[in-house]
């Protein structure tokens, strides 16, 4: 595991914004270019740059960064604003198999991997607003 002190956050095991930004923007990509996500990027618009910054803003302040999504949209209501959504348990596996890779790709020490797949686990199991 990586040397953390008290004040060290997420956010900075991450690598800050760029760390971030790379991070999300691979996940994107897989998202957006590789046939076995086609569910969960027919959920998003054809142009992916809203969806990218979006949730770039938000994993900044969740990790302990700056709060870019708060300062621009408000508290985030993950459930309120995916509920237009149909998401199940396909939807919610191909979301987390796409981050599971954009992490691998990022090189993020393996404990810090499985400490972030828990908690995206939660969230996304959370999001599933339809049974299958």
């Amino acid at each position: 595991m990586q040397d953390i002190t008290p004040t060290t956050t997420l956010f900075d095991l991450l690598g800050g914004e760029a760390g971030i930004r790379r991070l999300v923007d691979t996940f994107y990509d897989h998202m957006d270019l590789e046939p076995q996500f086609a569910l969960i990027r027919a959920l998003h618009p054809t142009d992916l740059t809203g969806s990218r910054d979006k949730l770039h803003w938000f994993l900044c302040g969740w990790s302990g960064g700056p709060d870019l999504y708060i300062e621009r949209f408000g508290h985030p209501r993950l459930r309120a604003r995916h509920l237009p959504y149909s998401i199940g348990i396909a939807e919610r596996d191909q979301w987390l198999a796409c981050m599971r890779l954009a992490m691998q790709a990022s090189d993020l020490d393996a404990d810090l991997q499985q400490r972030l797949a828990e908690s995206f686990h939660a969230t996304a199991d959370w999001m599933r607003n339809r049974g299958a």
